[in-house]
């Protein structure tokens, strides 16, 4: 069976201070194995060309070749993967797409995790990976890891906060969790979520999806130009964009599995 999939999920966005926001999002993603990308035998999935759903290299990494960038971030790192890099993201549909956190796991070449990259991307056409290794096999568990924030995302939240990620790798569930807090006293600023069940990745389960999630992108970025007008309102206050980090990879910590 392919370890390419489809996720049919929820999106949670829960912003605690220092004004009260929330809203959740149906959608649905995808599970890249980059090897299995090139010959997947679907009709409605293309990787670099215009289809009703595509994945393009240039909305991962650097823009070039996606494997190529991802072992030279591992190499740089010291982290030592030499299996499957499979990566989650939105596609993009009919060529229009945005995701705001491409998630890489590197394996090696047993199938045991090594390391997982947060990609995160800004609506200014910027990207900042979080890298971390993954000491030993997953195990289907939950795994946690911190960083401190150093990449702009929203006008509404500075920098100087830390971000603690929890993620359940991809199997027949998917969960993922960002919560934010401050610097100054660790209070949470924001608590961000994407759960998903699994469906085999075929035409058939494409074309449902177009229909039940019609216009995914404009959905998404429609939706976070929306709800930043309804943080405005509130009184949110802004922030104006920083210069990006000069390195386009940053190291988390790891935490503890559950």
């Amino acid at each position: 069976m392919a370890a390419s999939c489809l996720y049919r999920g929820q999106v949670m966005h829960h912003r605690l201070d220092p004004v009260g926001h929330r809203f959740t999002y149906d959608v649905m993603s995808l599970l890249v194995d980059l090897d299995e990308a090139a010959d997947l035998g679907l009709r409605l999935l293309s990787r670099n060309r215009a289809n009703l759903f595509s994945v393009h290299d240039r909305d991962l990494g650097d823009g070039g070749d996606p494997k190529a960038w991802i072992g030279r971030q591992l190499a740089a790192h010291g982290i030592h993967a030499d299996g499957p890099v499979r990566v989650h993201l939105f596609p993009r549909v009919l060529g229009m797409g945005f995701t705001p956190l491409t998630t890489w796991f590197c394996h090696r070449a047993d199938g045991a995790l090594a390391a997982i990259l947060y990609e995160v991307h800004n609506t200014f056409g910027e990207r900042h990976g979080y890298l971390v290794a993954v000491d030993g096999d997953d195990g289907g568990r939950t795994l946690t890891h911190q960083a401190e924030k150093c990449f702009h995302v929203s006008p509404f939240i500075g920098l100087g906060g830390t971000y603690r990620f929890a993620v359940k790798p991809p199997g027949e569930r998917f969960a993922q969790t960002i919560r934010e807090t401050a610097a100054e006293d660790g209070r949470t600023i924001l608590v961000a979520s994407h759960v998903g069940r699994r469906r085999e990745l075929t035409d058939g389960a494409l074309l449902a999806a177009a229909l039940r999630y019609p216009l995914l992108p404009v959905k998404i970025v429609g939706g976070i130009h929306y709800e930043a007008l309804r943080l405005w309102i509130k009184g949110a206050p802004f922030f104006h964009k920083p210069e990006p980090p000069a390195t386009p990879v940053s190291v988390c910590q790891q935490g503890n599995a559950r």
